[in-house]
């Protein structure tokens, strides 16, 4: 490490150990620029739902903008006064709508990546704005708990029964990846050719990367998948923590704790909510107290099969996501030093 990585290192590790003086400052920040955002889309008349929704919709504008206006006041009184008790559940309550809010943007960023296009768009970037808020919001409700100058204790211990969530995750998403790729081979499953779902994903806007990646006989969300269960490994695994050797230049170096951590809370957020809902109306349409719309699909009872696979996969991973990642947050959270 040359003298100006050294330097530069140490300029950031400084700046870094004095988040409990400026996120208030971000989070006050975040919140004019929220604000903003709500202020304009009410003025605008666009909806923040996700399908749009009726006249009404756009009148969310107006809820958006008075959040980020109780944030502003809120977070500037943080600066001002310091972080009292009744700002910092005043923090918590706007922290757990904005992560409401955010739900499913993890959806949002799938699709972005298989090359769709979200429903809407003002609703995607209100989910980003949200998420961001999330944390910026808990960061400050937290700024008195931690010291500056604070190091981070590393931990390679994790019980056996951590341990047990990426296996529940992985196998869990075996059934998936096969019906995946026996589509993307060109074979039938739940009655439906993986021709006929080439024309479904070409139909729903699918872009010419997806569309070849389908023609070769390799699904993106199966690859999706693959890089969703290396994140789950990687949160009980040393390599989670410090590079190995397979890195390169990184290895032998300690991992950035957000790094893992932030997609990691983000699909668990989004996963593990979005499949025991989807598994509890799943058994509802199963004992017939619903219907189960068909979809792309040629009946009913095909569409109900193939969201029992993917549903089932998203609950369980969600699930050992949520596990690992709070174990994962417990061994690296920082400690005095």
């Amino acid at each position: 490490m040359t003298s100006v990585e050294r330097t530069m290192k140490a300029l950031w590790s400084a700046w870094w150990q004095r988040w409990p003086r400026w996120v208030a400052w971000a989070t006050m920040l975040w919140a004019v620029l929220y604000a903003g955002f709500g202020l304009a889309c009410a003025l605008s008349g666009t909806s923040l739902l996700h399908h749009g929704g009726g006249s009404w919709a756009s009148g969310l504008g107006w809820v958006v903008m008075a959040v980020g206006v109780l944030v502003t006041l809120v977070s500037g009184a943080v600066v001002r006064y310091g972080l009292r008790p009744e700002l910092r559940v005043l923090l918590w309550v706007a922290c757990g709508l904005a992560a409401i809010t955010a739900f499913s943007l993890l959806m949002d960023v799938i699709t972005l990546m298989v090359g769709q296009g979200v429903d809407s768009r003002a609703s995607a970037a209100n989910k980003a704005l949200a998420a961001v808020g999330a944390v910026l919001l808990a960061a400050t409700a937290r700024s008195d708990l931690l010291p500056a100058g604070t190091a981070v204790r590393a931990s390679a211990d994790v019980s056996r029964l951590i341990q047990l969530a990426p296996w529940a995750g992985t196998l869990a998403f075996v059934p998936y990846a096969a019906m995946k790729l026996v589509w993307a081979s060109g074979g039938t499953f739940a009655g439906i050719s993986g021709e006929e779902m080439l024309a479904v994903s070409e139909r729903n806007g699918a872009s010419g990367l997806f569309l070849t990646l389908e023609s070769w006989g390799l699904d993106p969300t199966a690859l999706l998948a693959v890089l969703g269960l290396f994140l789950l490994w990687g949160l009980v695994r040393p390599w989670g923590q410090v590079f190995p050797r397979w890195t390169l230049f990184l290895r032998g170096r300690r991992v950035p704790r957000w790094l893992p951590l932030a997609p990691a809370l983000l699909g668990a957020a989004t996963l593990a909510p979005y499949g025991v809902v989807g598994v509890g109306y799943l058994a509802l349409a199963t004992a017939g107290a619903v219907t189960m719309r068909r979809g792309d699909f040629h009946s009913s009872g095909d569409a109900l099969l193939v969201g029992w696979i993917g549903i089932v996969a998203f609950a369980v991973y969600g699930i050992a996501l949520t596990i690992a990642a709070r174990s994962y947050w417990l061994r690296t959270r920082p400690a005095a030093g």
